[in-house]
């Protein structure tokens, strides 16, 4: 918890400079004597300087630190654009102009990432690796491991999955023992009929909404919705593909396309069947689809995880007997 707070420093420090220079610079008070003084160079040093010694200071990963730095700096002079008067500008119309240059660099770099990760993933897949590996690993060899490359993983797998599904096999994940859960009460046959709702219903949404509101919002919303369908689609055929899996020191929770889940055998307190509905609380990780979940976990630490598998009984057996081994 320390070291996620450190980490959240530099936002924080952008947060409260970004609300205090702007009170600063729009309003008339008696730390700008009353609207006459109002240099540019304050916000230059604080969000230009200080900020990114900041980011480097307090995150340990320093390519996250750089690219912590570069956005947040971009986001200052977005700022300064706007609350600085023209009058008081003597930098900052160069600083603005770098936007274009910057915008250009910021795409030229997203594409080569994204052609990069495509036929590594590619290439991994056609190896018989495990699927998750094949995905985060060339991610996290450029960006490192953290929030950034798990974000990314989790858009490449959706991406993955909605398009190379066909390439994924099953036997390929890790583990010993491997749980299905796409066919516990029709969880997989409702994501069809939600995908098949959203189809049917798409084109009379964009009719209504181009000629009762504008083209452009029946556009925008349109392609907002064809993103989501990717997402349910590729939701869709990995629920049925990627397994709960027993290694022999941990539980592997896939569960559709979110990140995997690694459960250390060793921190279980218990596991039993469940048949109540669950309700969300911070403490509660749920992994079910379609009615109640009917595994429960409960960790050392108290925590809960509940589960939705085919076969319920046979997956508490098959972790009792891991969990034995150990002992």
């Amino acid at each position: 918890m320390q070291a996620l707070a450190k980490k959240n420093i530099p936002f924080i420090f952008l947060a409260v400079i970004s609300v205090f220079w702007a009170f600063y610079y729009q309003s008339p008070n008696a730390l700008n004597g009353h609207g006459v003084e109002k240099p540019e160079w304050l916000l230059l040093i604080d969000g230009l300087v200080v900020l990114p010694i900041l980011c480097f200071w307090f995150v340990k990963d320093k390519k996250e630190a750089a690219i912590k730095a570069v956005a947040y700096s971009c986001l200052i002079i977005l700022l300064g654009s706007f609350v600085i008067s023209e009058s008081s500008k003597v930098v900052w119309p160069y600083l603005e102009s770098l936007r274009y240059l910057a915008i250009a660099t910021f795409i030229v770099l997203e594409i080569t990432t994204i052609l990069t990760v495509f036929f590594a993933i590619k290439a991994s897949l056609t190896k018989e690796q495990d699927p998750d590996l094949a995905i985060s690993r060339p991610i996290e060899r450029i960006l490192g491991k953290g929030a950034i490359s798990s974000l990314l993983s989790f858009e490449a797998r959706v991406w993955t999955y909605a398009l190379f599904s066909k390439k994924i096999k099953q036997q390929n994940f890790i583990g010993d023992s491997h749980f299905s859960c796409h066919k516990k009460d029709g969880a997989q046959s409702n994501q069809l009929g939600f995908i098949l709702i959203i189809l049917f219903e798409l084109p009379a949404m964009h009719l209504l909404l181009h000629f009762l509101w504008s083209p452009f919002a029946a556009n925008f919303t349109t392609a907002l919705t064809l993103l989501g369908l990717v997402f349910f689609i590729a939701e869709y055929k990995a629920i049925a593909i990627r397994p709960i899996s027993i290694v022999p020191d941990s539980i592997i929770v896939r569960y559709g396309i979110w990140n995997p889940l690694r459960i250390a055998l060793s921190e279980i307190a218990h596991v039993q069947p469940n048949s109540i509905f669950i309700r969300r609380s911070g403490n509660v990780n749920r992994f079910n689809l379609s009615g109640n979940p009917n595994v429960e976990i409960k960790l050392n630490s108290g925590k809960l995880i509940y589960l939705g598998v085919d076969s319920p009984n046979e997956f508490i057996l098959a972790i009792e007997k891991y969990r034995e081994k150990l002992l």
